[in-house]
């Protein structure tokens, strides 16, 4: 994949939403179909004058609030060039969509750490998991000036630009997917709900079950031993035994994270898991957005949707 410096890519959490908020594995890549840079509003730029407008904004509230928290900021972002540069027009020139799960939010704050960032940390391929974790911590704080409170994953993915196994909240891995081993017409893929979610009550409602111990018994003893070992098949390139997780962790989201579907969803979802043709699981937090689909038949499974009528977007295929 070949880099460009200036763009900060979508991210698919492909594995881990909700379980990593107990410290589950986890497998994120950069997306790089939706992607956003900084820019300048100005005569001989041709783009949609009114989203600019509106991303110059939007960071001018961002500025607001580092600027309220200086004393936690000052020594991370160079506040006075940002500032200086919001008010000559800067704005995030993106295509990630908003409230859609791929991380719109932490290819800002990636973009901002990179240009204004005091001293810092290089986005190399080299970096010890000691340096991965300080920059997640960074970028995590960045973050939750949008969100409140922030992981620190969707930045970091932007920033590092290459798929990431998070083993737990104090290690992480750069890594690459043996694709290949999944057959020439594997394939992962998006289907649009048409509907934009919204993480952070979402996120509150799952930590809120969590209290209840039934509850968190069924993601401690289920979700996170069929997550985790999901992402160790995929990882490792054991199609077979992939693909057969793949379809319990799918069945088990139908039945348990059913509310974070949407209800005209649920039948294609169960259709998938009937026919094997291909399994669906969230696409972070659920409620609209996107959701994740995998297949070993993409040629099929793609022409089957589109005649349904569904919007996807291929994420990575196979050639057939």
């Amino acid at each position: 994949m070949r880099i460009h410096p200036d763009l900060f890519y979508a991210k698919i959490l492909l594995f881990g939403e909700y379980s990593v908020l107990l410290n589950s594995m986890g497998l994120s890549i950069p997306y790089t179909h939706f992607n956003g840079e900084l820019s300048f509003i100005g005569d001989d730029k041709y783009t949609d004058r009114n989203f600019a407008k509106r991303s110059n904004l939007e960071l001018l509230k961002f500025l607001k609030y580092l600027n309220d928290n200086a004393c936690q900021y000052d020594a991370l972002i160079d506040l006075l060039a940002f500032e200086k540069d919001i008010q000559n027009g800067l704005y995030f020139e993106s295509s990630i969509p908003e409230s859609y799960g791929l991380g719109s939010s932490g290819a800002l704050c990636a973009s901002v750490y990179k240009k204004y960032g005091i001293k810092p940390i290089g986005n190399s391929k080299k970096l010890k998991n000691g340096e991965i974790i300080r920059l997640k911590t960074v970028l995590a704080q960045l973050e939750a000036g949008f969100h409140g409170k922030s992981s620190g994953l969707d930045p970091l993915n932007s920033y590092l630009k290459v798929p990431l196994l998070i083993h737990n909240q104090n290690e992480i891995e750069q890594v690459s997917l043996p694709g290949k081993k999944f057959g020439e017409d594997s394939a992962i893929f998006l289907i649009n709900t048409q509907k934009s979610g919204n993480t952070e009550p979402l996120v509150r409602s799952f930590l809120k079950n969590c209290e209840n111990k039934e509850f968190s018994n069924l993601m401690e003893e289920k979700l996170i031993p069929m997550n985790d070992k999901c992402i160790q098949e995929l990882v490792s390139g054991n199609a077979d035994s992939f693909f057969s997780d793949l379809s319990k962790l799918s069945k088990f989201q139908l039945t348990n994270f059913k509310s974070m579907i949407p209800d005209n969803f649920l039948d294609l979802w169960e259709e998938g898991l009937i026919t094997k043709r291909f399994w669906l699981k969230l696409c972070g937090s659920g409620g609209g957005g996107y959701l994740l689909g995998f297949t070993r038949n993409y040629s099929t499974t793609k022409d089957f949707l589109l005649e349904k009528g569904y919007d996807i977007v291929t994420v990575y295929e196979n050639e057939k």
